[in-house]
């Protein structure tokens, strides 16, 4: 069965992506990260690009080349990160945040190389909630998060998209059978506060990027209609 036609056209909206991880450096040589690779964010904006959106990404360090045409943001940290999307948010249709923003940074950085010692203690703080920041005041906005899962996949995704005040929440989960990270197909899981939405199964991520972006574009016209 054909997609429904999309009442509203991409081509002028502007598109807020994160992609990748953030580094937390403990000192010169050593941070605190995690296995993101940055490949959904990457293909979110290659797509959103082709389709006619008009293109900001922000990302962490990652081995990827970002498509031609879109503004390019490159970050390291977390705190790099938030000042890059309240810098972009003012001029915000759409924010889609695929980025794992590490929760926790070093309390101190240490300027030297950490010494091996019997004892030693790495004090952490707690990292600005960007998502959250965002959905308090996104107003006529769409707000998509992502929410990667070892466990009870459904309510933890649902109970983030509540508390983050998103529009939209991607579900997907890491186990010994299914490892989301990387370019190769993989399966997840679109809600919104009605619960499922739709289910991408064994899909290339360009073609998940591709529909995913055609469910925001309606959302959109939902809300602003």
């Amino acid at each position: 069965m054909p997609s429904k036609r999309l009442s509203v056209s991409p081509k002028g909206k502007r598109l807020l992506v994160t992609a990748g991880p953030t580094r937390e450096m403990l000192d010169p040589v050593r941070f605190l990260s995690n296995v993101s690779t940055g490949h959904m964010g990457y293909q979110i904006a290659s797509q959103a690009k082709k389709m006619g959106f008009r293109v900001t990404l922000i990302s962490g360090p990652t081995n990827l080349t970002p498509p031609k045409g879109v503004q390019y943001v490159p970050v390291m940290s977390a705190e790099e990160m938030k000042t890059a999307v309240f810098q972009n948010w003012p001029k915000t249709d759409i924010l889609i945040m695929t980025a794992a923003v590490c929760d926790y940074t070093p309390v101190r950085f240490s300027p030297s190389k950490i010494k091996r010692v019997k004892q030693k203690t790495i004090r952490f703080k707690r990292t600005t909630d960007i998502l959250a920041a965002v959905g308090r005041r996104k107003g006529n906005r769409i707000v998509v998060g992502f929410a990667l899962e070892t466990e009870s996949l459904k309510q933890n995704a649902f109970r983030k998209l509540k508390a983050k005040n998103a529009d939209l929440i991607v579900a997907n989960w890491y186990s010994q059978g299914h490892n989301p990270f990387g370019g190769h197909p993989t399966s997840m899981i679109l809600m919104d506060r009605k619960g499922i939405k739709k289910r991408f199964q064994r899909m290339a991520k360009a073609r998940i990027a591709k529909s995913l972006l055609e469910e925001v574009l309606r959302s959109w016209n939902s809300k602003n209609s």
